[in-house]
């Protein structure tokens, strides 16, 4: 598996041959600078350590920014090791750009998904609620209802569906299909919504 760093730029729609409208993400995917490749024999894994997205100098830390110098690379404000090997050999210094993709292929997407804040059980879970306001039912119409037995078990079991703060977690949604790809810009467009509000930092990795 290989992959690389990219920027949620929103969404829009393309026609495909049969003149039906297919929703679609257009992701900003590098050119991310290649920082540090981590073999078996020095660090016990084999890794590609990408960065993404120019930082301000001012705003890293003293050994980042020394990690930045010795990769010749400008600050980064993203950076992701890819575990698994690249299909192809890389070296400290390239350039991993949106040719590694191709049209027709598969990816998934890793992001963090919008923070909604605390929100009850209607929103989050998708309850009903009584959904009447007759029989005396003035201010139930979202509530959650029981949240379990009395005196045995005397407690409320783990990972019951309540009122919590939802959103921002991590999110991957899987089997994504390119529809375009576009090296000039760095754009690739791919089939379906991707997790994350516009311009927010996504991954995108693709199967060898």
């Amino acid at each position: 598996m290989s992959g690389i760093i990219g920027k949620k730029i929103g969404m829009t729609s393309l026609f495909n041959e049969e003149g039906k409208n297919i929703p679609c993400t257009v992701i900003q995917a590098g050119p991310c600078a290649v920082l540090q490749v981590r073999t078996e024999e020095v660090d016990g894994y084999k890794a590609v350590q990408l960065g993404f997205d120019d930082k301000s100098e001012k705003n890293v830390s003293k050994a980042l920014a020394g990690h930045f110098k010795k990769a010749g690379s400008t600050p980064k404000a993203k950076i992701v090791e890819f575990r698994n090997e690249f299909e192809h050999e890389v070296k400290v210094g390239d350039q991993i750009i949106v040719d590694m993709f191709n049209e027709g292929e598969y990816v998934d997407v890793t992001g963090t998904s919008k923070g909604k804040g605390f929100q009850g059980v209607v929103k989050r879970h998708n309850f009903g609620g009584v959904m009447q306001a007759t029989h005396g039912q003035h201010n139930r119409l979202r509530a959650p209802g029981s949240i379990g037995a009395g005196s045995d078990p005397s407690r409320v079991f783990k990972g019951l569906r309540m009122a919590g703060r939802m959103g921002g977690k991590q999110v991957t949604v899987q089997n994504l299909q390119v529809l375009k790809v576009d090296t000039e810009q760095n754009l690739l467009v791919v089939k379906g919504a991707v997790p994350g509000a516009k311009n927010s930092y996504v991954i995108i990795k693709k199967w060898n």
